[in-house]
């Protein structure tokens, strides 16, 4: 598909060598564990070891000792990306092409399908063990009225534990949908993991680390793959405040400075080409900003939030390797979408919090049923509004499309577009026994998507992908394993890789992406060797080139159940080409 003069070079039909078989891993035979970690609305260089300010030392660590993907790609946005990753399909062909809402078509069910398997349904045959943690947001069914309507909760996909939440999002402090295995629980009456200062992203590391411990104490003749998909930092900005305190002052030189420095040390880690120009500042100049403290305030507890997970997944890692499984655990961390600009609770007006509670305390068995909470569970209103500082858990605010554009520096647009921005994510693998020594620390170019996942996954585990599984037909895989290019090889992709959602839709081939904004927008053309951060549109000098990706991103659209088109029916050709 493309020639040796790219970035980089795909080769075609090459086979991917057996996990058995690759001189590599000829050391051991023992399939390794595989843990694969998720962060939730994170731009790509908002953790350190990507440039950012963030202090990230664990994962800047894992980074260290493995390899970097500087090309990885989500899907923009939280549930399309997790059916992918879960799947290796497009997130059309597992339902879930757009949120957890039925639109009619099979492409846009709300719900995983049975033409496809999860992870955990592939390699469980293999012999794996499966837990899962955090938000899991591919069923529409978040409050069941029986066993059958949990037919797409974990357990019923292959997981053999799980703690999270189904829903999407929700107060970090008082989680709605909060599910323990098949159960849903109150946070404060959880005697399994008893806490009065509740904090969600703590307390999917703590039971990451315990299912761990548990596993090497009672299945320890079996791998496991631990799937663990935080929240953090999706809004509503919620952070502990000595969290929030290590922060004072590290943003308060506003949005262009931040960003000019982090383009600097991108720059000076080799993960962007000093050819590439940064993408203009959007969502407001800093020196018209209203109220600095507020927006202030609300990068303070992002970047609260980025470092508790990073603790928390420190205590993940020490875990292993207390119990002797590090050397041979995968660790593979993504994010499923860019930088949010979406203004949750940051309009309206200005609510001051009152000195004492003014609404009935909840009890500690109450289920919290709303996204929204409309009180803390000791009696205080959940307050939005422009002005209110976040981080108690009596607020409930996003930080903004300024902040979301200086997360996703250097490129443009945000979650929900597939502009760079929106679907740009680090990708790290640490796998001590499976990546060579002379490749740590490496930075990976070659593009990568989180349909390949699964193939990487299957390809470790020694497993087989289905083409049947509970007597369902089941979609074959798009992906390719990604342990190739952990060890500096080439990747055997024969396709470009494609995208779509609330008809923003890009193909990539090469060095060619062809991208556009909204169902009617104008299709444009980018050399990504020479401009990743998509500021000179070559449309109009190559018009073959275009043509021809047109074609392709519409076979594949009729293919993965894209088409038909809900938006402006009847998509056509020229709808596109405008």
């Amino acid at each position: 598909m493309c020639k040796p003069s790219c970035l980089f070079m795909c080769l075609c039909l090459l086979p991917v060598f057996s996990w058995f078989v690759n001189p590599v891993f000829g050391q051991t035979r023992q399939r390794p564990n595989i843990v694969l970690i998720m962060a939730d609305d994170i731009g790509y260089s908002d953790i350190g070891c990507y440039g950012g300010v963030i202090r990230t030392p664990h994962l800047d660590q894992l980074a260290a000792g493995g390899v970097r993907f500087t090309q990885f790609y989500n899907t923009a946005r939280c549930c399309p990306t997790r059916a992918a990753l879960l799947t290796g399909l497009y997130p059309h062909q597992a339902g879930i092409g757009h949120m957890m809402d039925d639109r009619g078509m099979d492409g846009y069910r709300g719900d995983l399908n049975r033409r496809c398997v999860t992870i955990a349904e592939a390699i469980k045959p293999a012999g794996y063990r499966n837990y899962m943690l955090g938000k899991w947001h591919v069923t529409k069914k978040v409050n069941p009225k029986g066993d059958a309507e949990r037919h797409n909760w974990p357990l019923q996909r292959g997981f053999d534990r799980f703690y999270g939440t189904i829903h999407g999002a929700g107060s970090f402090f008082d989680p709605n949908s909060l599910v323990r295995d098949n159960a849903i629980i109150s946070p404060f009456a959880d005697s399994e993991y008893p806490s009065s200062n509740y904090y969600y992203t703590d307390a999917i590391s703590d039971q990451a680390a315990r299912f761990i411990a548990d596993h090497r104490q009672q299945n320890a003749s079996q791998p496991f793959f631990m799937y663990v998909a935080y929240t953090a930092p999706h809004w509503p900005m919620h952070a502990k405040s000595a969290d929030i305190d290590k922060y004072r002052g590290v943003f308060d030189l506003g949005y262009d400075a931040i960003r000019a420095g982090k383009f600097e040390r991108m720059n000076q880690l080799g993960l962007i080409d000093a050819r590439w120009k940064m993408a203009p500042q959007r969502g407001g100049s800093w020196s018209d900003v209203p109220n600095r403290e507020f927006e202030i305030r609300c990068m303070e507890v992002f970047a609260a939030m980025v470092d508790c997970m990073d603790q928390g997944i420190g205590r993940i890692v020490n875990q292993l390797a207390r119990d002797g499984l590090l050397e041979n655990t995968l660790i593979m961390y993504c994010q499923d979408n860019g930088g949010c600009a979406e203004l949750m609770g940051r309009g309206g007006q200005f609510k001051p919090r009152g000195e004492r509670p003014t609404l009935p305390a909840l009890a500690t068995d109450y289920l919290q049923p709303d996204m929204i909470p409309k009180q803390t569970r000791d009696g205080f209103p959940v307050r939005q509004g422009y002005g209110v500082l976040p981080g108690g858990p009596d607020t409930y605010i996003a930080y903004g499309e300024a902040w979301a554009n200086v997360s996703n520096t250097p490129f443009r647009e945000y979650k929900h577009w597939v502009h760079e921005g929106g679907i740009s994510s680090p990708l790290i693998a640490h796998w001590p026994a499976g990546i060579p020594t002379a490749r740590k620390n490496a930075l990976e170019p070659q593009p990568s998507h989180l349909i390949d996942l699964m193939a990487t996954c299957v390809d470790v585990a020694g497993a087989r992908y289905p083409q049947t599984f509970a007597e369902h037909q089941i979609i074959p895989a798009e992906g390719v394993s990604l342990r190739p290019a952990m060890l500096g090889q080439p990747l055997n992709r024969s396709q470009p890789l494609y995208w779509e959602h609330e008809g923003n839709r890009a193909a990539r081939d090469c060095k060619w992406k062809l991208v556009a904004k909204g169902p009617g927008g104008p299709w444009e053309l980018y050399d990504i060797d020479a401009d990743r951060t998509e500021t000179l549109d070559l449309a109009r000098q190559h018009p073959a080139i275009v043509r021809k990706m047109i074609g392709q991103w519409e076979t594949w659209a009729k293919r993965a159940a894209v088409l038909p088109w809900i938006w402006k029916p009847p998509y056509t050709s020229s709808d596109s080409a405008k």
